[in-house]
């Protein structure tokens, strides 16, 4: 009978919260599903440092709870009078050293790890804009487009507010991705939580990261940095497909994207802004 109740209640989860949980869902506490190797590395990190803080609050907890007790006024009525213990001291400076030590080695592998890929499969350059972002697929003769957020009033059934965008970013899994960061105006972050991407667009250089796509699925990620009134409204989508279903988008995203130059469109960016202004201003009534 337990066992029975079990699985349903782990149904029940399962159903409520979908395996693939590439964007923020209602009461969620932990990290993201890990959909690539530098994810998979960052949470397993991050459950190291949970264990290791948990476990010094526990023994502090516990010191100042024996402290409390044994050295009270009534405990302890004639207080010894002494101001030094070696012993303690060495053991007090010397064991903070070893547990930093100790996150220090895996922190600088896991950074060197992330730093970028030695044997890129293909490049995707992202630039940041205020307040939507662009992207070029250099090695696809050089395919590029504009990706703004989906305002409130288009917003199908199904898509995620303030996540989707018009048009998303389409990239293989199994492939070793180096994707270059730069921004044309302020300051931007790009940063998508499920695969371990975060990293900063700055004006005048580009910035190298790179990810490795686990499985297909949609991930979604925003501006990490903020970079003005519009900040919020610069969400990032992603399309993970097999290789052979992203040969065959490259098809067509020529075809459609055959007339764009790299040249943004001014009358997209105010009827853009001109909604951005609406919704932000009705979030705020509300």
């Amino acid at each position: 009978m337990l066992k029975i109740l079990l699985s349903a209640f782990v149904l029940i989860l399962g159903t409520a919260f979908p395996a693939l949980a590439q964007a923020p869902h209602d009461w969620g506490v932990t990290l993201q599903e890990p959909a690539s190797p530098t994810m998979e590395r960052l949470s397993d990190f991050h459950t190291m440092l949970l264990y290791i803080i948990t476990g010094i609050v526990i023994f502090v907890s516990a010191l100042l709870l024996f402290v409390i007790i044994r050295f009270n006024k009534r405990a302890n009525p004639e207080p010894k009078k002494f101001s030094h213990n070696t012993l303690l001291e060495v053991v007090w400076t010397a064991v903070p050293v070893i547990i930093l030590f100790i996150i220090a080695v895996p922190s600088f592998k896991l950074l060197f790890y992330m730093d970028r890929t030695a044997e890129p499969e293909m490049t995707l350059k992202v630039t940041g804009y205020q307040w939507y972002w662009g992207y070029e697929y250099p090695d696809q003769d050089g395919i590029n487009f504009l990706s703004y957020m989906i305002p409130d009033d288009e917003i199908k059934e199904g898509q995620k507010r303030l996540l989707e965008t018009d048009n998303v970013v389409v990239l293989p899994i199994d492939t070793n991705i180096q994707i270059l960061v730069t921004a044309a105006d302020v300051l931007h972050s790009w940063a998508v939580p499920a695969l371990g991407l975060k990293t900063d667009a700055v004006p005048g250089r580009f910035n190298e990261t790179w990810v490795r796509i686990n499985k297909p699925g949609k991930y979604y990620g925003q501006c990490s940095e903020i970079c003005g009134t519009g900040h919020a409204f610069m969400p990032i989508t992603i399309k993970a497909v097999t290789k052979e279903e992203f040969e065959q988008w490259i098809v067509t995203a020529k075809e459609e994207f055959a007339s764009n130059d790299n040249q943004i469109d001014m009358s997209r960016n105010h009827e853009f802004a001109g909604k951005l202004t609406t919704q932000a201003i009705t979030g705020a009534i509300n």
